[in-house]
């Protein structure tokens, strides 16, 4: 499963305000993922859409900067790349606020946490604690994963209003990720709203075998859904009855405190809506 969410380069707006060069170079920064840690210069330009010689500039660029390396043909992202994420997190004090809260959740229940917001189609994790490895997936700040099939997805697209979720759900398909992913728009819609009405949502095994995760919302003062907080737990040791049994109530007592936080640093999903689906 790719987790990059690039398009090819798309005709740029008719618009003096419009800096076609600075967003080559998000669309370059973009094409490397959990899946192509390296790339040649092809690679990138066919990943991004650009041609070979706008993608050599912008890589040279990025290189000169500090934000890529380069060994013989092969170009990567450097940690300095995190600095452009981090400032968001910053402004917002999310970090500091929240990854206290994640790190005495994961050490009471002995599970990872993790926290992230709604963009477009996926969810982006701004905080996590991890305890063990449990996924394939590396997971950490800025993955983006498919909304429709992960916990924190579930609980986001549940702040949607009727016609934004209509919206989204058209967008289909909804791949398979495995054999207990739901990929019917109807029973994702009848989901999405179970889970709204009870206040969380369990995934077991849809994102990946051997995976459960339990999510709640974290609202802001006036009760829209702003960011999402879960446990994911390995379904080896873990039934997803206990997960609710044992997990929920420490999971929601946290997020309690978070939304007192947090609530008014973040944005509600309402105010993001869908955005067009990847041709990948």
């Amino acid at each position: 499963m790719s987790l990059s969410n690039v398009e090819p380069e798309k005709k740029s707006p008719q618009s003096d305000e419009y800096v076609q060069s600075f967003a080559r170079g998000l669309a370059v920064i973009k094409a490397f993922g959990a899946e192509s840690r390296a790339m040649t210069l092809s690679e990138v330009a066919e990943v991004s859409g650009l041609s070979r010689a706008a993608a050599r500039r912008i890589l040279l660029t990025l290189v000169h900067l500090g934000y890529v390396g380069q060994d013989g043909r092969q170009f990567f992202l450097l940690p300095r790349v995190l600095e452009l994420g981090y400032a968001y997190l910053s402004a917002l004090g999310v970090p500091e606020l929240a990854q206290p809260v994640l790190n005495q959740v994961a050490a009471e229940v002995g599970e990872s946490c993790s926290m992230s917001v709604l963009d477009g189609n996926d969810i982006v994790y701004i905080a996590r604690v991890p305890t063990r490895k449990i996924i394939t997936i590396s997971l950490g700040v800025g993955t983006r994963l498919p909304a429709y099939a992960t916990s924190m997805g579930r609980v986001l697209l549940g702040g949607y209003t009727q016609a934004q979720l209509d919206s989204y759900l058209a967008q289909g398909p909804f791949p398979a990720l495995t054999v207990k992913t739901i990929t019917d728009p109807g029973m994702l819609a009848a989901r999405i709203a179970a889970d709204r009405s009870q206040g969380y949502a369990l995934i077991d095994e849809e994102l990946e075998t051997g995976l459960c995760s339990l999510a709640v919302p974290v609202r802001n003062s006036a009760g829209q859904i702003v960011a999402a907080v879960n446990i994911s737990a390995s379904r080896a040791t873990t039934s997803p009855e206990d997960m609710v049994r044992r997990l929920l109530p420490p999971l929601r007592q946290a997020v309690t405190s978070l939304s007192q936080a947090l609530g008014h640093r973040l944005q509600p999903v309402t105010a993001l809506g869908p955005q067009p689906r990847s041709a990948e």
